[in-house]
């Protein structure tokens, strides 16, 4: 690598502070939620960034749509972008998702989740973190590269996908079913969606996930006549309860990953009846777990369901399990694999940190290119204030992201 061209980016990259904060405003003014969470899916927010690409000359630039009838433009927008490299031996991938996950409670917001504000170097809104940090940096470190007329060593491409957080059906899963051509075992493929404050943590393995919808039906009566009824909530409760024995049955511990054990959490919870006097006849809740990949989903699942046979014959109710997601965890990308290498290469360059890999405890897109065979790693440098109120990137962290990928670019 040619030492001052990666200077020539870095200046560059230097002046991108007002370009940051505007492409973060917004972004974030466009809310891109799936229709799971009450949105109208990615289109308008794709077609923001399709503006952007299509200014900074790709080479390429395609959509792969996925057919959703639940949103208004009837599909869920994928995105590709490439330009070319002195070799097309191998593309570097950067990879991130367009949509975010719904505010939450607004009372613990103090500023408009979806306008940007701007205090002490940091930028506050949802999804300025997950992900519009790696939509950022990403392509401003292609258009870095256009800006100081320097070729990349490699082809490099860009993807914007939807879907992400709810599953993916509809983004990266359904792109590498329809087009099994773009990626190769030989691409560089970072996902810049998982990290710690340092930029330290490259993840190269993660957790079976197992999303559960409870459904409990028992008999709506009277809040005083109890007897005449079947209490689905009481049932439900008794089975979140219940959930908390995994923690003992499948306690195994594996220090690559963080936290380091498989966990087992009661979340979401839908309204039942609106007045306090019911005894509701309908109970539905959700459970999110993450499992380390030594203990078998099948087993899990085998071990929940016999806790709500009994239920169901204590109670006199029926209670139905589903799975809005259940990925089982893939085969790790190897340490060494040369994508971790040249993260950990630049990191060392631009942060002077020492990176390594490790696991993590949340699921990431990565699972679906490791379950097709292509080593994909995950790293940025993020404060970990995803789905949170009150998410905010960090300035500071979208420019030195955004060095980290330019100077993979110009890698050998």
């Amino acid at each position: 690598m040619k030492m001052d061209a990666y200077v020539m980016l870095s200046n560059t990259i230097e002046s991108y502070r007002e370009q940051i904060i505007q492409m973060q405003t917004e972004l974030t003014s466009i809310p891109a939620l799936a229709p799971d969470n009450g949105g109208d899916g990615e289109t308008k927010k794709a077609e923001y960034i399709k503006n952007i690409l299509n200014k900074l000359r790709f080479d390429s630039l395609e959509e792969v749509n996925a057919p959703d009838q639940r949103v208004s433009s009837g599909c869920r927008p994928n995105l590709i972008a490439k330009i070319k490299g002195k070799s097309n031996k191998k593309t570097i991938w950067i990879m991130s998702h367009m949509d975010v996950v719904p505010p939450g409670d607004l009372s613990q917001w103090e500023t408009d989740p979806y306008q940007v504000i701007e205090k002490e170097g940091r930028l506050y809104g949802r999804g300025t973190e997950d992900n519009q940090q790696g939509i950022v940096s990403s392509i401003l470190a292609v258009k870095a590269l256009q800006d100081t007329n320097i070729q990349p060593s490699f082809d490099v491409g860009l993807v914007l996908v939807s879907d992400e957080e709810t599953g993916s059906r509809y983004g990266i899963d359904y792109v590498l079913k329809e087009r099994t051509d773009i990626f190769s075992v030989d691409d560089y493929i970072i996902i810049p969606d998982a990290g710690n404050n340092q930029g330290t943590m490259i993840e190269v393995a993660e957790k079976s996930i197992l999303w559960i919808e409870c459904e409990t039906l028992g008999k709506q009566t009277h809040g005083s006549t109890p007897e005449k009824g079947a209490n689905a909530h009481s049932a439900a409760a008794h089975l979140i309860v219940k959930m908390r024995e995994l923690y003992t049955i499948y306690n195994d511990k594996n220090i690559l990953f963080d936290p380091p054990i498989s966990t087992f959490e009661p979340t979401k919870k839908e309204s039942n009846v609106d007045n306090i006097n019911t005894i509701p006849g309908r109970d539905i809740c959700y459970f999110d777990c993450r499992i380390l990949p030594n203990h078998a989903v099948e087993e899990i699942q085998n071990t929940i369901r016999i806790w709500a046979d009994a239920i169901e014959k204590e109670f006199n109710v029926k209670i139905n399990l589903s799975y809005p997601q259940l990925i089982k965890a893939p085969t790790p990308t190897l340490p060494d694999t040369p994508a971790a290498i040249a993260l950990q290469k630049a990191i060392r360059k631009v942060m002077r940190r020492s990176a390594k890999t490790v696991g993590i405890g949340g699921g990431t897109v990565a699972a679906f290119f490791r379950k097709a065979g292509l080593p994909a790693v995950c790293w940025s440098t993020i404060d970990d204030t995803l789905h949170a109120p009150n998410e905010y990137c960090r300035i500071e962290n979208v420019m030195n992201d955004t060095r980290v990928f330019a100077h993979i670019f110009l890698q050998d």
